[in-house]
């Protein structure tokens, strides 16, 4: 299975509710009608985050298909194109940014019901740490940590494909982590546990700047 990530925001001048209506009810069904896609879904920022201020970005959708080569085969497709040519509706495409990831689940619990919260994170990995080095850190020692809070229900982390660095221009991002609440009392609750300050004081190990965060409400359009 592979997974694409675009992290989008709006349209210049538009409004967050224009922007959420036609990302869910216009382009979503656009997008849904690719051949081969297996799951999509759509994880907009929560309302009451503007309230404070700008947002780094208005959301984020993920998209799985099979292999590379299913993914590779919707360039040429009408169903892209279409999908192509709606996004200059809603989303600035000078800010868009593409990631194909891999999906590392790290604690499968359930999402909750009831409004849950997804809390998404924009990694990089520390100065002088390789890519194979930080996703087998982040992965492996890591995740077992951060999965022991006791209020966090899910945990997935989407590492950038090796194949991305190398470039001209390196990625980004070296991954997202993803992390699901039954609401904001659970995610304060954390706060105040051991589990959580063993997982923030360990974050330096392998992470670079404090990471961007965004909480979002997730909306599953495939899948």
């Amino acid at each position: 299975m592979i997974k694409v990530i675009e992290i989008v925001n709006r349209r210049p001048g538009m409004s967050v509710d224009d922007f959420q209506k036609h990302w869910l009810d216009n382009h979503g069904p656009i997008v849904a009608r690719l051949p081969g896609l297996q799951r999509y879904v759509q994880s907009h920022v929560r309302l009451g985050g503007y309230k404070r201020g700008d947002v780094p970005y208005d959301g984020i959708a993920e998209l799985w298909f099979a292999d590379k080569a299913a993914l590779g085969a919707i360039a040429s497709m009408p169903e892209f194109a279409a999908a192509k040519e709606d996004e200059p509706n809603f989303i600035d495409g000078s800010t868009l940014i593409e990631l194909v990831v891999d999906e590392h689940v790290i604690k499968d619990g359930a999402v909750p019901a009831n409004d849950p919260i997804k809390n998404i994170e924009f990694v990089n990995f520390r100065s002088g740490m390789s890519p194979e080095a930080g996703q087998g850190y982040w992965r492996d020692t890591h995740g077992p940590i951060a999965a022991a809070i006791p209020t966090m229900s899910r945990y997935v982390q989407s590492h950038t494909r090796l194949g991305a660095y190398g470039k001209a221009a390196p990625p980004p991002f070296d991954g997202l982590a993803m992390t699901w609440w039954e609401g904001l009392d659970a995610m304060r609750a954390s706060a105040e546990s051991a589990e959580y300050q063993v997982t923030r004081d360990d974050e330096p190990n392998f992470i670079g700047p404090e990471p961007a965060v965004i909480l979002t409400t997730e909306h599953v359009i495939v899948g």
